[in-house]
C-alpha cells in the first residue's frame, strides 16, 4: 500500500485517523500501532516477525545497558550485539544475493542465489534501531521501558517505508506527551497534500516521459540525440526528486496530524550550487545519520588529511551500498565521495568565486550525471546511455525526437523545475511582508486569513486533481520503496 492509492487515501487514512481522535491519550499509541502494523502487512506479512525480532532485541538489550554501568564489559557488549544483529539482519537479506552475483561474475563460480524478497523499508527501520542503542549507550536518550511504544517508533506508518529517518531523540518524548490539535492537523493535511500532488501529478508525469526516453535509448529503430538523453537525465531526477521529496512532504504532514514533529528530509537540494551543498540538502536525514554514526566515530576531520580522505570514502561507499545491492549505487556513492574530496580539497574556494548561475550549472551537471549511475543497475545500459550524453555513441547532437518531447511535455517541465527551486517559499514570505506593513492588526489578521484560506482551497483543488488522475493513471510508483 502506498500513500498516493485509493485505499490509503479513502479507507485506512481516514479509518485511522477517526479512531486515532476518538480514543484517549493513553489508546492513542496503540492504535497507531495497530494500523502501522496492518499497513506494512499489506504487501508483506511475513515480514512483521522480521520487525518484530529486531525490535524485540534492541529493546531488551536496551533495558539491559541501561541497568549497566558507565564502560563497564556489559554496557558494550549490548551495543555491540545490537549492532550486530541490525546489521546481519540487513546484510542477509538486502546483500547476500549481491554478494553471490558478483563471486560468480567475478570468479567463473556457479552458486545459487538465495532469491530472498527484500524486506520493504529495512534499510530505513534498522537505521533507527541502530540510532536508538547507539544513542542509549553514548546516554543521549533515555531508555524506552514500554516495548510497545518502542515498536510504535519503529513501525509508524508515515515513516516506515521511505523514511525520513527519524531518530528516537526527535520523537522520544512525543511518544509520552504530545499536543494534537486542530491547528496540527490542518497544517499536517496541508503539507500532506502538498506531497501527494508532487508525486502524483509531477513524479509520475515527468516519470512517464523519462521512460519514454530510456526506452528510445535502447530501441532497435532510431536514434536518441544527446540533447533528448540529457532531457531524459534532467526528466528522471525531477522524477526522483518529486517522489522522494513528496513521500517526505506526506510522512512529516501525517506525522503533524498525529501529534508528532518530523525534521526536515530536504531544502530543495537542486537549487544547490556546489556538490556539499546538495548534500547538506538531499536526504538530511540519511547524511546527518552517517555523519555521526560514521564519519565522526572514525576521526571525522580530527586527525590529518589522509585519515579525512579514508573516512569520507569510507562514508560513500556505505552510502551508495545503503541504496542498493548493486555496483551501480557503489559506483554512485564514490563518484560523489571523489567529488566532495575534490570540492573540499581543491576546487571548493575558486568555485565559490564564481557567479551564482555557473555554481548552478556546475552543481546540476553533477547531480543529474550522478542520478544517471544512480538509475541503470546494468553496466552496460549506463555505460551506452552515458556514452549518448557526452557524445560518444555516434548519436546526432540534436534531431526532431526532443521537438516532440518538449511540445507534448513542456508545461509540466516547467512546473517542475520552478517548483523544485525555493518560488513558493519567497513568494509567501513576499505576501505575508505585505501584509504586515500595510493597516493595522485587524487588518493584518484579515490578510493572514485570506492567505490561509487561499492556500487551503487551492491544495483541496489539487486533492481533487490528483484523485482524478490517480483513477485514470496506472503508473504510479514509489522509487525508494525498494531501499
Amino acid at each position: 500500500m502506498v500513500f498516493s492509492s485509493i485505499p490509503f487515501l479513502f479507507f485506512f487514512l481516514p479509518l485511522c485517523l477517526i479512531l486515532y481522535y476518538l480514543v484517549p491519550f493513553k489508546v492513542k499509541n496503540y492504535i497507531l500501532l495497530v494500523f502501522s502494523l496492518v499497513f506494512y502487512a499489506w504487501g508483506e506479512p511475513i515480514y512483521i516477525l522480521l520487525m518484530l525480532f529486531e525490535t524485540l532485541s534492541d529493546y531488551t538489550l536496551g533495558r539491559i545497558m541501561d541497568k549497566a554501568a558507565d564502560g563497564s564489559i556489559r554496557r558494550k557488549m549490548c551495543l555491540a550485539l545490537s549492532v550486530i544483529i541490525d546489521l546481519s539482519v540487513l546484510g542477509f537479506f538486502k546483500y547476500t544475493d549481491f554478494l553471490i552475483e558478483s563471486v560468480n561474475a567475478f570468479a567463473g563460480t556457479a552458486f545459487t542465489p538465495l532469491g530472498l524478497g527484500l524486506p520493504i523499508g529495512i534499510s530505513f527501520f534498522t537505521f533507527q534501531t541502530m540510532s536508538y542503542t547507539i544513542d542509549l549507550y553514548k546516554k543521549e536518550v533515555a531508555v524506552e521501558k514500554n516495548y510497545f511504544y518502542y515498536l510504535t517508533y519503529v513501525s509508524m506508518f508515515p515513516q516506515l517505508i521511505a523514511g525520513p529517518i527519524v531518530r528516537f531523540s526527535t520523537v522520544n518524548e512525543e511518544l509520552h506527551e504530545r499536543k494534537i490539535d486542530f491547528e496540527g492537523f490542518i497544517q499536517g493535511g496541508l503539507r500532506f497534500l502538498q506531497g501527494l500532488f508532487k508525486k502524483v501529478l509531477l513524479a509520475n508525469t515527468i516519470g512517464s516521459l523519462w521512460e519514454v526516453i530510456k526506452a528510445a535509448a535502447f530501441a532497435s529503430t532510431g536514434e536518441l540525440s544527446v540533447l533528448s538523453s540529457w532531457l531524459g537525465a534532467m526528466c528522471f531526477t525531477l522524477q526522483l526528486y518529486f517522489d522522494f521529496s513528496a513521500y517526505s512532504d506526506m510522512a512529516i504532514g501525517m506525522g503533524r496530524m498525529l501529534g508528532f514533529h518530523y525534521l526536515e528530509n530536504f531544502n530543495y537540494p537542486l537549487s544547490a550550487v556546489s556538490v556539499t551543498d546538495f548534500w547538506r540538502r538531499w536526504h538530511i536525514s540519511l547524511s546527518t545519520w552517517f555523519r555521526d554514526y560514521v564519519y565522526i566515530p572514525l576521526g571525522g576531520n580530527r586527525h590529518g588529511e589522509l585519515k579525512q580522505l579514508r573516512n569520507m570514502f569510507v562514508v560513500w561507499f556505505l552510502t551508495g551500498l545503503w541504496h542498493g545491492a548493486a555496483w551501480n549505487f557503489i559506483l554512485w556513492g564514490l563518484f560523489y565521495g571523489v567529488l566532495l574530496a575534490l570540492e573540499k580539497n581543491i576546487w571548493g574556494k575558486a568555485l565559490g568565486k564564481l557567479p551564482g548561475v555557473l555554481q548552478h550549472l556546475y552543481a546540476m551537471f553533477i547531480y543529474v550525471t550522478g542520478f544517471v549511475i544512480f538509475v541503470f543497475d546494468d553496466m552496460g545500459q549506463l555505460g551506452h546511455y552515458l556514452k549518448i550524453m557526452f557524445g560518444m555513441s555516434g548519436a546526432p547532437v540534436v534531431n526532431a525526437d526532443i521537438l516532440w518531447y518538449l511540445r507534448n511535455n513542456f508545461l509540466i517541465l516547467i512546473l517542475g523545475c520552478i517548483i523544485s527551486f525555493p518560488v513558493y517559499p519567497w513568494l509567501r514570505g513576499k505576501l505575508r511582508s505585505a501584509a504586515k506593513g500595510n493597516g493595522g492588526l485587524s487588518e493584518m489578521i484579515t490578510r493572514e486569513t485570506f492567505i490561509t484560506i487561499l492556500r487551503s482551497s487551492f491544495y483541496i483543488i489539487l486533492f481533487f486533481l490528483t484523485t482524478a488522475y490517480l483513477v485514470n493513471d496506472t503508473y504510479n510508483p514509489f522509487l525508494y520503496f525498494r531501499f
